[in-house]
């Protein structure tokens, strides 16, 4: 698919000499057609190559998490989020309906959802929603939940066709030049002899990236000790299976949330080749020793997957004009649902970073903040996985651990934090400024002319609030052009608040209480300065 449409972004000329495109983005999954549309919002000209000549329709993740869906949100997503949740609920009721016997049109709905911890299903009527962590969240909360990463990709493909972005699926990757410095630019290579000059290179290209490997970059972690599977199938005998998921002396299996949907887990190490084709024998094997039940079969496999905990991260997400997101820059077990939506995170803080630094707008330095951003995100996902493979395996202090474990998440607190940590909601950015806002993602704030915050972030670019018609507040964001949109309004709901900066990530830069907004100017002008002033 080639796409030249750029009817949401008239900045289509490249501004790197001699370069056929800004940027180049190896792979065209989630995270990478993600990072593509925020791209050319920042104006920058995109290209990504994708060696799979369709939408991967394998099973991979089955939902969203909050951070991710406010990320969403916050490029005029919502309504297409909101519609494949509601096709993929459809698909959750109607097997947790027949399951009960109901056989309905309208099979009920299933239980509030909380998430898991290691198979521990939180009960979403311990789940606390008055906590301040979920305060004005806005309409992206719980969205996301139940929607397939295939459906996903789908709408971030057409979001990057509306876009401009060009994309050449059935096409590899298969090496490139690039200096360890900063350089002119970069030379992919690309299957066919096909050669193309960028300014920068971008690795999204999954968990066995080969960005990653040309360019060298350290992976340290630890081995995988599990083997697991993740497969849609016809099978018989399912039945006799319990639902959702299920702990055994062997290990652990999930059946559902939809008809056929079964995943296995087993500590026997990792298997001996994770890209041999996985086969109803090889499925329905691990499926009976670890249920125990010997009468299920599976007949037919619609899809499937191998995976493992191996759990590695890049020690830097930039060699020069290389970088890393999503599954290149780190790997980890599947559990709790938390890799896409990492992925999500990593695009949307570098895509309006390096399209600033590509149109001469910003020092390639800021990139530097990516890595100090987001790696230790990504170092609180891998620790989150390995807790959860800890607490999985099937030796007798393990499930001692997992005992206490459960009996603290059927509580409130326990609930609630749990919640709190697999919804993103605790991320935060070390950003310089005392305000408790600074660094945190921005609340979606009602203001007073009837938008909301979140509104107001569609375009990719810098907002600043100015919540008491201060006009002094205005003034110091003069000179900066298309970067940063001015909004002034009121805020009924949020009083004590008279100005913030939100960066284009929708990550607060600063934030100003009561009169002390004119007093801490010289903190605004700093984070103007250092987020939006040219080189």
């Amino acid at each position: 698919m080639a796409t030249t449409d750029t009817s949401e972004n008239d900045n289509d000329k490249s501004v790197q000499n001699g370069t056929d495109y800004d940027v180049v983005v190896a792979g065209g999954g989630p995270v990478g057609l993600f990072l593509a549309g925020e791209l050319r919002l920042g104006g920058a000209t995109v290209l990504v190559v994708e060696r799979l000549a369709e939408v991967d329709e394998t099973i991979k993740a089955g939902g969203i998490n909050t951070a991710g869906a406010v990320s969403l949100y916050r490029r005029g997503l919502l309504p297409d989020l909101a519609a494949a949740w509601e096709r993929n609920r459809w698909r959750m009721r109607a097997f947790l309906g027949d399951r009960d016997g109901e056989g309905s049109d309208a099979p009920p709905a299933p239980p509030k959802f909380a998430g898991h911890f290691a198979g521990i299903m939180m009960r979403g009527d311990l789940f606390d929603d008055s906590d301040p962590a979920f305060a004005d969240i806005g309409p992206a909360d719980g969205v996301g939940l139940g929607v397939p990463q295939v459906e996903l990709e789908r709408i971030l493909g057409a979001r990057a066709e509306r876009l401009g972005v060009e994309v050449r699926r059935g096409v590899e990757l298969t090496g490139f030049d690039a200096d360890d410095g900063v350089g002119d630019g970069v030379a992919v290579h690309l299957d066919g002899g096909d050669t193309v000059r960028t300014g920068w290179l971008v690795g999204c290209d999954g968990g066995r990236s080969t960005v990653r490997k040309l360019a060298g970059f350290d992976f340290p972690g630890t081995e995988p000790e599990i083997t697991g599977y993740q497969a849609v199938v016809e099978m018989s005998g399912g039945e006799r299976l319990g639902v959702g998921w299920n702990t055994t002396d062997v290990g652990t299996y999930v059946n559902g949330p939809f008809p056929g949907r079964i995943l296995t887990v087993e500590f026997d190490g990792p298997p001996a080749d994770r890209s041999a084709p996985v086969t109803a024998g090889e499925l329905q094997a691990a499926l009976r020793r670890v249920s125990g039940v010997a009468e299920v079969t599976v007949h037919e496999v619609h899809s499937s997957t191998r995976f493992t905990d191996n759990a590695r991260q890049a020690s830097g997400y930039r060699k020069g004009r290389v970088l890393l997101a999503g599954d290149a820059a780190h790997v980890h077990s599947p559990f709790g649902g938390q890799g896409l939506n990492l992925g999500l995170g990593d695009a949307m803080n570098l895509g309006w970073k390096l399209a600033a630094v590509v149109r001469g707008l910003a020092p390639d330095s800021l990139l530097d903040s990516y890595t100090a951003e987001r790696h230790p995100i990504g170092a609180w996902v891998l620790d989150w996985t390995r807790a959860q493979i800890a607490v999985m395996r099937p030796d007798r202090h393990a499930r001692a651990l997992r005992r206490v474990v459960t009996d603290l998440a059927l509580t409130t607190t326990g609930t609630t934090y749990l919640v709190k940590q697999i919804s993103g909601v605790w991320q935060r950015y070390q950003l310089p400024g005392e305000h408790p806002l600074t660094g945190r993602s921005a609340p979606d704030l009602e203001l007073s002319d009837g938008t909301r915050l979140g509104d107001r972030l569609h375009a990719g670019r810098a907002v600043l609030l100015d919540l008491a018609d201060d006009p002094k507040l205005r003034a110091r964001a003069e000179g900066y052009g298309d970067r940063v949109d001015v909004v002034t309004a009121a805020c009924p709901g949020r009083p004590e608040l008279t100005g913030l900066l939100v960066r284009p990530d929708g990550f607060v830069a600063w934030a100003a209480d009561g009169a002390d907004g004119n007093d801490r100017g010289d903190d605004l002008d700093d984070s103007l300065t250092r987020w939006f002033v040219a080189a």
